[in-house]
């Protein structure tokens, strides 16, 4: 995983230090030009014919675009250049005196151009855009209207890098290009950016690097996931133990069966309350059925004998058996456990007690997979706090509780309190009841098949992002989770994407998402 998610603050760290160590600063607005113009050039062939309007603020940005339009203009495309404010930073008036030097040789025009590109504001904006750029970006919103194609480069201007929001005018993107790193902003604000494309403009690998979460991509995914050999039975692909199913709520166990049955899984057990039991059976014949354990020690442990790992949660219920069953099914379950919803909800503010329960039978992998909410009530803080400060607040839960945390979400973060990974795949087809459930099921196998908690979080959070994409396919109305469960089969990942997308100087790249 190349492509790391940074602030606007670690982004200029980064790009601090790769100076320090001795590249001139004019060599990355050099790279980060040329690595757009290319791709411009690869996306839109009809900038070749129908020429390009480049809008330029005062500074770094600007001076990327300047780089662009010179770029552009030896690539024989016609180029007109819109500047908005006189240029302050030396880089950029170097970049500028570039074009204009060779754009003398030949004069061009340019007035319904196929491309239009947004270098007015870089990452290091702050507020609303106003006077002249706010003007700008209700230009480049016409262009736009009338058919123009719009590349941001960096960020569309008017998006806040850091949080992703827009407090005034904001530019709508088809691509951002992305440099050195991919922005939190991008991630949060996806609606805005169109496709994202992260490229390598030699930013270092300084010391800094290691503690910025890094993206999670296909090639990843890939090495995760181990692979099923021919020779499998269904006692070597794990025994998945999945307690829950309260009475009204068998639902969501069926789903979690059928994530984890899609996800190569060899037996499903599911332990659920007794008026559930005929519902489950039903609607999931490959899984078996169990209710709940009495309060005899001989039912919970042939439970425990059964698992390989246990998800805890879906369906379960927030009565106070449905509580006392969770912690008793932990304390007593030696193996790798995946806690979601009302076994999170059973710990609410008690981040402690939920810690002694892991612990009670000594170290192993454990995944919390909450929500927003569910975070917040765990963690006894404000569901606004989880949003502003997601990237965060999932490795101190991690590191308070000592698990895994996959913190849900726009973008997802996966943490275990020392290394953050962030998901970035799905769609709002996710938006939807019964989704998690499907999404503990996946993190289930995989937790028993790798036993590497970090991995199976960030690699079944990938999948089933993927699956929703695969499903979607552009769209959201009308999607449903069977049609992502289908489309399960079809998001694992096959071949060296990553590698093949590096020789062409790209970290990361990620679709435009569907409305």
């Amino acid at each position: 995983m190349r492509a790391r998610v940074t602030t606007a603050a670690q982004a200029a760290a980064l790009d601090a230090a790769t100076i320090a160590s001795g590249v001139a600063s004019g060599a990355l607005m050099e790279s980060a030009g040329r690595r757009a113009a290319a791709v411009i050039l690869e996306r839109f062939v009809e900038v070749r014919t129908d020429g390009a309007m480049i809008y330029v603020g005062s500074g770094n940005n600007g001076g990327d675009g300047w780089v662009v339009a010179r770029e552009l203009h030896d690539a024989g495309c016609d180029v007109k250049v819109v500047e908005c404010g006189a240029m302050r930073a030396p880089d950029a008036i170097a970049a500028r005196q570039g074009y204009l030097d060779v754009r003398a040789q030949r004069p061009q025009f340019v007035d319904t151009p196929a491309v239009v590109v947004d270098a007015l504001l870089g990452t290091g904006a702050a507020g609303a855009p106003r006077d002249a750029m706010a003007a700008a970006i209700a230009q480049i919103a016409a262009h736009r209207a009338a058919g123009a194609s719009v590349v941001a480069l960096d960020i569309p201007s008017g998006l806040d890098a850091t949080t992703g929001a827009t407090p005034g005018a904001c530019v709508h993107a088809d691509l951002t290009v992305t440099f050195g790193s991919v922005k939190r902003g991008l991630l949060a604000h996806r609606d805005a950016c169109g496709v994202i494309i992260a490229v390598d403009i030699g930013v270092a690998d300084a010391p800094e690097a290691e503690r910025v979460p890094r993206l999670v991509t296909a090639g990843a995914v890939e090495s995760w996931v181990p692979a099923i050999s021919a020779q499998a039975h269904k006692g070597l692909r794990k025994r998945l133990v999945i307690v829950g199913g309260a009475p009204g709520m068998a639902g969501a166990v069926v789903l979690a069966a059928r994530g984890a049955a899609r996800s190569g899984i060899g037996m499903v057990r599911l332990c659920v309350a007794p008026e559930s039991l005929g519902a489950v059976q039903a609607a999931e014949p490959t899984a078996t059925a169990v209710a709940w354990p009495t309060d005899s020690d001989a039912d919970l442990a042939a439970l425990c004998d059964y698992a390989d790992v246990m998800l805890i949660g879906p369906g379960l219920g927030v009565t106070a058996a449905a509580q006392s069953l969770v912690a008793r099914v932990l304390v007593s379950f030696r193996g790798p456990v995946v806690l979601d919803a009302d076994a999170l909800n059973a710990y609410a503010g008690r981040v402690h007690p939920l810690r002694a329960a892991i612990e009670a039978q000594g170290a192993r992998p454990v995944v919390l997979t909450p929500h927003p909410v569910e975070l917040a009530r765990l963690a006894a803080v404000h569901p606004g706090e989880v949003h502003t400060r997601r990237f965060e607040i999932a490795g101190e839960t991690a590191r308070s509780t000592g698990a895994t945390v996959l913190l849900k979400g726009v973008p997802t973060v996966v943490s275990d309190g020392t290394t953050t990974h962030v998901v970035a795949s799905g769609t709002a087809v996710l938006a939807a009841a019964g989704s998690g459930d499907v999404l503990g099921g996946i993190v289930a196998t995989l937790l028993a098949q790798t036993d590497d908690p970090l991995a199976a979080a960030s690699g079944g959070a990938w999948v089933h992002g993927r699956a929703a994409e695969i499903a979607g396919a552009g769209r959201v109305r009308g999607i449903t989770l069977d049609d992502v469960l289908h489309a399960v089969a079809h998001a694992w990942p096959h071949g060296a994407r990553d590698a093949e997308i590096a020789e062409r100087g790209v970290l990361a790249e990620l679709p435009a998402v569907p409305r």
